[in-house]
Order: structure tokens, then sequence, then C-alpha cells
């Protein structure tokens, strides 16, 4: 059995002619940049995440940068945030001649520890090197929100902002002191990602800035037109980050199916989870499997499940065996970014933090989408149980 890792045209099968018939309203237009599409788009994904405002831009990786430059962050400046990430969470801290500071990760969730990014401050705070630190830049990675409440207290003890990158977790709910909120909506500013393998993907780049704020929210939409107010006027230095109108009108046709495939993946992930406990191999501790997880009071913390991601000590080898079994497989990520050679000038160096460095060497994504079938999900764990014999 062929089990590819990620099945887009099972999904675009499903959904052809509401697709095709959208892109083919904006093609008898002429009219791709920015436009009511992506206004329309902009005020779906506000309301969904709960918050005033939503910017498009060009790409995840852009809203990252455009929400930096937002905030006046760049050379001379610092951001705290998480080694176990896509590079482009750091890149574009980078990219503004800023200055990363990691912290470690929980070694359950795999975002950022609470406890490991206050001891990072403290310890800068003593050597007096704390007013270089403009941000804390939290990750809610493979679908599941950071431990917030926590990250935002330290933000407002030690005066940061703060910036969720929430490219993986569209969607994902977090029950804070301030009641259940989604991910990109708790922080100064949230950024979203609709490459397409998100859970909410177009069919080329895209992003999203999200945020409460209408002054940053004006000073966004300025930020991806160049800076530019009106035609051949500019205000302040800005960039092209603009979203296009095609992607936005295949992803508000999307949209309108994400709920459903939202709730298809958290259901497999849950079926993942049984066959992998009656297989015997989360009692032999041969294979750890994702779990929610929330620290205070019990309430719900709604994991999307952007990846599936099982953890296991020989991680390479399983690998392997799946490929020759014909079931796709990812690693996020085999190398934690403070080992990167283009991040060498930190200064960090192999053993600064060993939780991330340990997942690097041991997590597994295994294939989770909403047409995944249960016949495809016995395979796969079946396949690693035949592994270990």
């Amino acid at each position: 059995m062929i089990i590819p890792m990620l099945d887009l045209k099972a999904q675009y099968a499903a959904i052809k002619d509401e697709v095709n018939e959208k892109v083919l309203g904006v093609l008898s237009t002429q009219n791709f940049i920015l436009g009511a599409e992506v206004a329309a788009l902009e005020e779906e994904i506000s309301a969904y995440s709960g918050v005033r405002f939503a910017v498009g831009v060009s790409s995840g990786s852009d809203a990252l940068i455009v929400s930096l430059m937002a905030l006046g962050i760049g050379s001379g400046d610092a951001v705290a945030t998480t080694p176990f990430t896509f590079f482009a969470t750091a890149g574009a801290v980078a990219r503004l001649g800023a200055k990363t500071i990691f912290c470690d990760i929980d070694p359950v969730t795999y975002n950022i520890d609470p406890s490991s990014l206050e001891e990072v401050l403290l310890k800068l705070q003593k050597s007096r090197r704390l007013g270089r630190v403009k941000a804390i830049l939290p990750v809610h990675l493979y679908g599941q929100v950071a431990d917030m409440d926590p990250i935002m207290k330290l933000a407002g003890k030690f005066d940061l902002r703060v910036i969720e990158d929430a490219a993986q977790a569209i969607g994902s709910e977090y029950p804070g002191r301030k009641g259940v909120r989604r991910a990109g909506a708790i922080g100064t500013l949230g950024t979203l990602s609709f490459y397409p393998s998100k859970n909410l993907g177009g069919y080329g780049d895209g992003g999203m800035v999200l945020t409460d704020s209408g002054r940053l929210a004006d000073k966004l939409k300025l930020l991806r037109v160049h800076g530019g107010i009106g035609k051949y006027d500019y205000k302040i230095l800005g960039g092209n980050f603009r979203l296009d109108a095609l992607q936005a009108a295949i992803l508000r046709v999307k949209y309108r199916h994400l709920d459903e495939w939202q709730q298809k993946r958290r259901e497999r992930a849950s079926y993942y989870n049984q066959k992998f406990s009656a297989a015997g191999l989360e009692s032999a501790r041969l294979v750890q499997t994702p779990v929610a997880v929330y620290k205070g009071s019990g309430a719900r913390n709604f994991h999307t499940y952007h990846q599936y991601v099982i953890r296991t000590r020989d991680r390479d080898k399983l690998q392997a065996h799946l490929k020759a079994k014909g079931v796709g497989t990812s690693v996020f990520y085999p190398l934690s970014l403070h080992q990167q050679e283009c991040f060498a000038d930190l200064g960090y160096k192999r053993g600064d933090f060993p939780v991330s460095e340990k997942a690097s060497k041991q997590v597994l994504a295994l294939p989770i989408y909403p047409e995944l079938t249960a016949e495809q999900q016995d395979y796969v764990v079946d396949s690693i149980k035949e592994y270990y014999g």
C-alpha cells in the first residue's frame, strides 16, 4: 500500500467545482492585487480567530517579517524564541538585523518552555542586557498552542511584545486566564501561513497577521505596499508583502470546509492513539504519541494536528522501514536552529538546549489529513508494529 505523507489531490477532487468557479470569477475581473477577495478573507479570518483585524500578506514568512517591522524591531534589538521550529521563525529576526535569543522547549508539547524563557530573561536582566530584548516569539508547533498564560505574564513583567507564530495552528484553542482563545489572538500580533500543506492552505504562498490594535493594523497595511499611502507617495519604508486576490479567493472556498477538516484531523489523531495503545507500542515505551496538554485547570486545549508526530529512539531506522513499506513520513525538525551553520555567529553550541536537541533525533511525523482512511491508518500502525517485532 502506498500512503503519501499528504494527499492534496484528494482534497482538491472534493472541492474542485467550487474552486474552479471561484478562480474563473477572479480571472473574469482581471483584478489580482489585494481587492475585494482579500478584504473578504481578512474579515472571515479575523472573525474566526477572534481578533478585530487581519491583514493579508504574501506568505507566513513575510507575516513574521512585517510583524517585526510593525513593532520597530531591527538592528541592535533581540527577540526570544524557540530553536525547535521552521527556519523562518528565527530567519525573520535575523533578516531585520536583530539577534535571536533561544530558549529550550517543553518535552511533551515541543513548544517553548516558559520556565526556560524566564531563566533566559532573568539571566539577561542580571547581566544588564535585557534592554535589547523587545519581543517574545512563541511558536504553536504541530497545531497546539504554546502555554501562553505564563508567557504573557513574563511579557508584562519585562515589558515585551509578543508575536505568536501560529503558522501551523489556525483554529487551535488555548484555555487561559481570559477564557478560551484561538491561536494568534493572545499576543500583540499573531501570524498565519497559507502554504499549501497547512490546514488552511492556498495554491501557492500566502499569509496573514492578526491583531486587536487598529494602529498596528494600519501600519501593517502600509508596510505591505512599500509603505505607500497613495500612488508614488511613501510614508514609511515597507516592502511588497501583498496577498494575491487569486489566493484569497481559493482560501475563501477552503475556509468553508475548515471546521470539518479540523474535526477529521482530530478524529484521525484519536484513532492513531487508540491503535498505538492497542498494539502495545506505548506501554512498551517504543512509541510516544502526541497528546493535547494543558497544565492548568483541565479545560480543553484544542489541538488541530497540523502534524501527528510520534517519538521513538529508533527514528531513522523506523523511517527507512516505513519508506520501504510505502508509507510517507517527515521529520520536523532534524536539526535545532541553534546548530544551523547560518546561526553560528549567535555563539550557541551543542548541548545548550538538550530537550530540543533530543527531540530532533526522535520525532517522526506520520500521514494525517482529512481524507486518510482507517484502513490506511491501520496499515501505518501495523507497519510500525512489524518493525518492532
